[in-house]
Formats: structure tokens, C-alpha cells, sequence
């Protein structure tokens, strides 16, 4: 792949975005690779997380390539845009949870990609915003929805109508990230997050993310019911076995 760099150790899969001499911007190149390496991130036994981060210390991504979408058609805008949103729906759906390692600027589709993402992990110098709407456009890859279902309707407002930027902190407060940390101990905290979740039954995660994100916008009724299948059948998998067995053995299971 030419602007994505792949690693694979112990169970995580880190995918780097590296379009360095462009703040790694996002333009159909790039998103078709970011989505075809998540894509096979998902189908690798070997890989339990997938890490998502940028080149360098200045952007996680600095939105998409502006240049590209200046002399765009409405028809080119409408197959850009599905693009993207592709790309994000392989993110949010994947089977295996996905971390983001911001280490900068995640502007437009930047923080699209990072509110894709199952848990956003800042550096101290992240910058966070929505500023299509200073160019005459909006959000095209799932901003106006998934920022909403992150922090609510009124906030998400503020900033996509406002198209302001905002700091790593305040990102932390109202919710936008998990975490904020020094810029050197960024991919420390995600592998160790990693690594946390890795310790736990891989079908189970699986299908604890599937509740969150079917359920959510669901009626809890709706929302129990789907729970109530997922967590039934995990009572077929050797996993389900291993895990209780363990338990009572008084021992660590063997997930992997």
C-alpha cells in the first residue's frame, strides 16, 4: 500500500496513516486503502485490536484533500462521500474493537474517522473539529450523525454549525475521547489498552460491541432483545466454556 503502513504484534494490528507532506490528508487513494487494510485487519487471526493512528506528531488526519474536492461535480461529491462512509461503516462494524491514536489534528473527515472508531485515544496536542461549513459544505462521512450519539444534539451543533476548534481537554470533557496523555506515551496507552481487552474472550468482545452499537438508538425492549441473543448464544462457543471452566479451575483461560 503506498500511504498505509501495516504492523502486527501480539494480537494488535497497527495501521498508520502516512501521507506525511499532506498532514495525511484523505483523498480516494487513501481511503480505499485505510478501508481494504481494515478490512483485512478484521479477517487476520492473528490481529484481536486494530490501532488506527497517523504519521508524525502534527496530524492524526488533517480532513480530507481539499484540493481534490474543490472542482468536484455534485455527482463526484455524491461517490466521494459514499466512499468515505464506506470506509467509516468498515470501522464502526468491525468485529474486533478499533482504538484511535490521535496525535494531532483530526479535522473533518479526521474526526469522522476517529468517531468511527470503538475508543478515542488523545495526545496533549490533538485538535479536534467539524469545519466543513467554512468551506459552504458539511460532514460527508458521518460527522452530523455519530458526532450527535457521542456528545448530543446540542453540543454537536455548536460545533458543526460553529466549525470551531477544540483542544484535547476539552475533547476529554465532553466526551469526545477516552483518554488524553502526553504525546510520547500515546501508542504506550493504546497497546496497553489493547492488550487489556486482549485478555478477554474475543467473541464476547465482538458481541458486546454489536449490542452497544445495534442497541443504541434502539427502545430498550428492542435494545434487551438483542442482548438477549447474543448473550444466549455465546453459550455455544468453546470460548463460553473455557472462560466459566477457568473461573472454576481458579486459573487464566486460554482465549487464543
Amino acid at each position: 500500500m503506498k500511504y498505509i503502513d501495516i504492523e502486527v504484534n501480539d494480537y494488535i494490528g497497527l495501521i498508520t496513516i502516512n501521507r506525511a507532506e499532506a498532514m495525511n490528508a484523505m483523498n480516494s487513494e487513501v481511503i480505499g486503502e485505510l478501508n481494504s487494510a481494515v478490512k483485512k485487519r478484521v479477517d487476520d487471526d492473528k490481529v484481536g485490536v486494530i490501532i488506527i493512528t497517523g504519521a508524525g506528531e502534527k496530524a492524526f488526519v488533517a480532513g480530507a484533500d481539499i484540493k481534490a474536492m474543490q472542482q468536484m461535480s455534485s455527482r463526484q461529491a455524491l461517490e466521494f462521500s459514499r466512499e468515505g462512509q464506506e470506509m467509516t461503516m468498515t470501522i464502526e462494524n468491525s468485529p474486533k474493537p478499533v482504538i484511535a491514536a490521535i496525535n494531532g489534528f483530526a479535522l473533518g473527515g479526521g474526526c469522522e474517522i476517529a468517531l468511527a472508531c470503538d475508543i478515542r485515544i488523545a495526545a496533549e496536542n490533538a485538535k479536534f473539529s467539524q469545519p466543513e461549513v467554512a468551506l459552504g459544505i458539511i460532514p460527508g462521512w458521518g460527522g452530523t450523525q455519530r458526532l450527535p450519539r457521542l456528545i448530543g444534539k446540542g453540543r454537536s451543533i455548536e460545533l458543526i454549525a460553529g466549525g470551531q476548534m477544540i483542544d484535547a481537554e476539552e475533547a476529554l470533557r465532553i466526551g469526545l475521547v477516552n483518554h488524553v496523555v502526553p504525546q510520547d506515551q500515546l501508542m504506550d496507552k493504546a497497546r496497553s489498552l489493547a492488550q487489556t481487552i486482549l485478555r478477554n474472550g474475543p467473541a464476547a468482545v465482538g458481541a458486546a460491541i454489536r449490542c452497544i452499537h445495534k442497541g443504541f438508538d434502539q427502545t430498550l425492549e428492542n435494545a434487551l432483545d438483542i442482548e438477549l441473543n447474543e448473550f444466549s448464544e455465546l453459550f455455544e462457543t468453546d470460548e463460553q466454556r473455557e472462560g466459566t471452566t477457568a473461573f472454576v479451575e481458579k486459573r487464566k483461560p486460554n482465549f487464543r
